[in-house]
């Protein structure tokens, strides 16, 4: 959600933060600009809405040269998408600012602010910082104490950047509740929301921490903590490689992540699992002390990350007989939740930067000092991961489209460990019963890598959704969350308004939704529910509805007029199950979309990590 990028070089910046913009498109966002110092000692600034490409022909058309400049990506939460709320904004051609994150008392600060004789140009929030810090300059000796003291003002979450012809050489930062990272180079110094953003000029970042400021130059880091008192930050060499973040030979990241999968489920057990073994101190070395008085596990989450948690659920409470409950992060923050002693707090986060997630991990720890927390995310620097006792990395790589694929599969794989690991701690696995698990998972990515192979067929089933504005998703058991996923891709990237229902709960209403141009989506492993399934098969069926039945090659659905079966694979058990079904959806969601002709890595709305609340 929202990008940022600066710097301060040698050369000229712009083409820098250009390259920086691309690389962070799939946050999510509805326009970009950016303001460089020039060699003159001006603030020149260019923005346009739509995609940085957009912004790109401008520049084309109008050179902007200088070594100091701040770019960004806007995705609108004050003021709709236009090019006079996109940033950077300026105040009095003498500040200049980019900024993620949501002022909340910007009414209460631009009241004050037009008292004091300043004019607005945009709906925006960010215009107030720009304001506070230009009114601060006027009280401090340098442009760092200005940004300390403004940001003193301001409540909410925000990364900001800020460069200022007074202090040209110069940029100040300062990070609270947003993510910030600043890369270092020999040709100079640079920031960003991402370290993706800068992985073409370095590999070496600083990640901030909550509540630290920055003043940067070409040559140097002063960096300082939220009681303002200079520190010392760990410089981490990023093992980030560029082709990674390259769509290669694929048409869409999307589709590049949903064919990584085998090796990403490969990368998330290797070193975790032995032939059959599962780890436990892959959670940490405290890792099997804590868990064996764990008595209840609370899993939060938002969005695909929540889904994951679902099928985690069956999976705890079935195999590791531990009390076991999810919610959604944005929820659960808002209340006041009865924590049980000896509860495991287990987050769940690609990014691990999803605001409602992160600042429900923090009320926990508010409440209770001792809880014991988990982690399981895809980035090693993030907040989620530094302020959970233990963490779980997924290893998926980076994903760059805005439908999460690769990360959710991980995200299970994940969670499968988990489980067994709880269950071995509290001696609910047998040697044997743990032995068939670790089988499984290992046969995971030829599973994954053969339903792939099976694209060409659901091609064919996405063509009959040209015309279809709703679709229903069945499934029983963890396969509801898994319905629940498929329901959930359809929407993002196709914008066909899609449900997902256990079953059993047709004739408690969903049923009435079905006709001829309803799609009935059906997920059918051959498990102990599926008799019952058939039957709500057969229910909708005699409701005229197309349907599409992905099913074990053992559960043997009976095709009839309207409906097509697709045999995924056969024999999984109740680990591989949820994960070997997720792919086809992902593949029909897919092909729905190309079909629709949206723009699947950049859906209408939407962004990658969610930042603010």
């Amino acid at each position: 959600m929202c990008g940022i990028v600066g710097g301060i070089c040698q050369n000229n910046i712009t083409p820098i933060l250009i390259d920086g913009l691309k690389r962070l498109e799939y946050r999510g966002y509805d326009s970009a600009g950016l303001v460089v110092l020039t060699s003159d000692n001006v603030l020149q600034r260019t923005r346009a809405t739509g995609r940085v490409a957009n912004l790109e022909n401008i520049l084309n058309l109008q050179e902007i040269n200088g070594t100091t400049g701040i770019a960004h990506t806007r995705w609108a939460t004050h003021g709709e998408p236009s090019t006079k709320n996109a940033h950077p904004h300026i105040c009095n051609n003498n500040i200049g600012v980019v900024h993620n994150g949501i002022i909340e008392n910007f009414l209460q600060l631009k009241s004050q602010q037009q008292a004091q004789g300043y004019r607005f140009s945009s709906d925006t929030d960010t215009e107030v910082i720009a304001h506070s810090i230009h009114q601060a300059l006027k009280e401090c000796n340098t442009l760092l104490e200005a940004v300390q003291k403004a940001i003193t003002d301001f409540q909410g979450a925000y990364s900001v950047g800020v460069i200022s012809p007074t202090y040209p050489k110069h940029i100040v930062v300062a990070r609270s509740g947003s993510p910030l990272v600043i890369g270092l180079s020999d040709k100079g110094n640079f920031i960003a929301s991402d370290q993706l953003a800068l992985i073409n000029i370095t590999k070496q970042f600083i990640f901030l921490k909550e509540g630290d400021t920055a003043d940067i130059t070409e040559d140097s880091v002063d960096i300082f903590d939220k009681n303002g008192v200079k520190v010392e930050r760990e410089v981490k060499t990023s093992k980030l490689q560029n082709g990674q973040i390259a769509k290669g030979n694929y048409a869409h990241y999307m589709q590049k992540e949903i064919f990584e999968q085998p090796q990403a489920i490969s990368n998330t057990l290797e070193s975790r699992v032995t032939k059959d073994k599962v780890l436990v101190s892959a959670f940490g070395h405290k890792a099997k002390d804590l868990f064996s008085k764990v008595k209840h596990v609370q899993i939060i989450a938002c969005g695909t990350s929540y889904n994951a948690g679902l099928v985690a659920k069956y999976w705890i409470e079935d195999i590791a007989k531990i009390p076991t409950h999810v919610e959604v992060a944005s929820e659960y923050r808002y209340r006041n939740p009865v924590i049980l002693d000896d509860t495991l707090f287990v987050s769940i986060s690609q990014s691990g930067e999803t605001a409602d997630t992160l600042e429900a991990l923090r009320a926990v720890k508010k409440r209770n000092k001792n809880i014991q927390s988990l982690v399981i995310c895809n980035s090693a620097e993030s907040s989620l991961i530094r302020e959970s006792k233990l963490s779980f990395l997924t290893y998926a790589g980076p994903e760059i489209g805005v439908a999460s694929t690769k990360a959710f599969t991980t995200q299970l794989v994940s969670l499968a460990l988990l489980c067994v690991a709880l269950g071995k701690c509290h001696k609910q696995v047998s040697k044997q019963q743990e032995k068939a698990i670790v089988d499984g998972l290992n046969h995971l990515p030829g599973l994954v890598a053969k339903t792939l192979n099976q694209e060409n067929q659901i091609i064919a089933l996405a063509k009959t959704f040209e015309d279809k504005y709703n679709a229903l998703f069945l499934g029983r058991g963890s396969m509801h969350a898994i319905a629940m996923e498929g329901a959930l891709k359809l929407k993002e990237i196709s914008y066909i308004h899609a449900e997902a229902y256990p079953a059993g709960e047709l004739k408690h209403g969903p049923i009435a939704l079905i006709d001829k141009n309803t799609p009935v989506i059906a997920i059918a492993p051959n498990n102990e529910l599926l008799d019952k399934l058939k039957s709500n098969l057969q229910e909708v069926k005699s409701r005229g509805s197309q349907m599409i039945v992905f099913e074990d090659e053992a559960s043997k659905v009976v095709p009839m007029q309207g409906m097509s079966v697709i045999p995924v694979t056969n024999n999984l058990g109740r680990i591989t199950a949820p994960i070997i079904f997720t792919i086809p959806l992902q593949l029909l969601s897919y092909h729905v979309a190309l079909i629709k002709g949206n723009d699947v890595d950049h859906p209408r709305n939407l962004a990658k990590s969610v930042t603010v609340e």
